[in-house]
């Protein structure tokens, strides 16, 4: 049995892979690009992947594959129509990141709200030091208790975040992307209802129905200071939309996620004029260590699973 992962960089040096050898021969790659994704799969049994694309005419030519492990949730990299056709099976995993994006989520939020690397810089500048007051409030900020909180998706992670923000005093009302999410602990309510939320969090997948459901419409509804955090996928906002609205409705956000990744310099989010009002990170909500452990272990497990039948 021989096992090919094609991208053990996206999952972080620091994990330990060799639980996979437990399955047969293991080689792996750091990263794959399109031209090689063909000459190093077409031997392999077993092929796992968080991004790299197999589409039909790379599975066409992979006669001894039997199983796509993707090392994420989404399977969108991997053409399943086709797949299933040939007798592929492709195997996912979910619920591996739900405490790390939840707390991800609130990194983003209380650094926005709080200033805290204003505050920083104020200290490390030793300003403060000169300061003839013993406190500096030159940056104002606001409580999350008291608001309302409005969540866009409450799938796993939406529901542990309203858990977290419920816990902070918040009061949490949602939209179902789906239309098809009646939870009875939290007031459902229109997408133009919760784009009027204090803060607004993202934590839905990228499909037809959320393509670019947040534009110039949606954003202009949002209230002076508001905070948008998007741990969700980046085509559910409108970027080019969202850096006019940062720098003409004075509103906040926090990015984990952009259309393309990594995100491309012309982006216009890299050249908003309020810079103290955007605060990123690279796609890293998923990527705790715990997480990335419990992936690896969530993989081996569906290994084992289809190796027993």
């Amino acid at each position: 049995m021989k096992l090919v992962l094609l991208d053990a960089l996206t999952l972080g040096s620091d994990i330990d892979l060799k639980i996979f050898e437990n399955y047969g021969e293991l080689v792996v790659y750091e990263t794959t690009n399109k031209e090689q994704t063909l000459t190093r799969i077409k031997e392999a049994d077993i092929v796992l992947t968080n991004k790299v694309i197999l589409d039909e005419t790379v599975l066409k030519a992979c006669e001894r594959l039997k199983l796509i492990c993707v090392m994420a949730t989404g399977t969108n990299n991997v053409d399943l129509e086709y797949a299933k056709q040939k007798g592929i099976v492709v195997k996912n995993v979910a619920g591996y990141s739900t405490h790390s994006v939840a707390q991800i989520t609130f990194t983003l939020l209380l650094s926005l709200i709080t200033n805290s690397a204003y505050y920083d810089g104020y200290v490390k500048s030793k300003e403060w030091s000169k300061s003839p007051i013993f406190t500096h409030l030159d940056k104002t900020f606001f409580e999350i208790h008291g608001k309302r909180w409005g969540i866009i998706g409450l799938g796993t992670i939406g529901k542990e975040v309203a858990k977290i923000a419920t816990a902070f005093g918040a009061k949490v009302v949602y939209f179902s992307t789906s239309g098809a999410n009646h939870d009875t602990t939290y007031e459902r309510v229109s997408l133009r209802e919760i784009m009027q939320s204090d803060i607004i969090s993202i934590h839905a997948p990228l499909n037809d129905k959320t393509a670019n459901l947040i534009d110039k419409n949606e954003l202009a509804l949002m209230k002076k200071g508001s905070v948008i955090i998007n741990v969700g996928r980046g085509g559910i906002i409108n970027e080019e939309a969202l850096a006019k609205a940062i720098d003409e409705q004075d509103i906040l956000a926090g990015i984990d996620v952009t259309q393309v990744e990594p995100i491309l310099s012309s982006n216009p989010l890299l050249h908003v004029k309020k810079k103290e009002h955007l605060l990123f990170s690279p796609h890293i909500a998923w990527a705790s260590v715990e997480a990335r452990d419990k992936l690896v272990n969530l993989v081996a497990k569906n290994i084992e699973e289809f190796l027993e039948k």
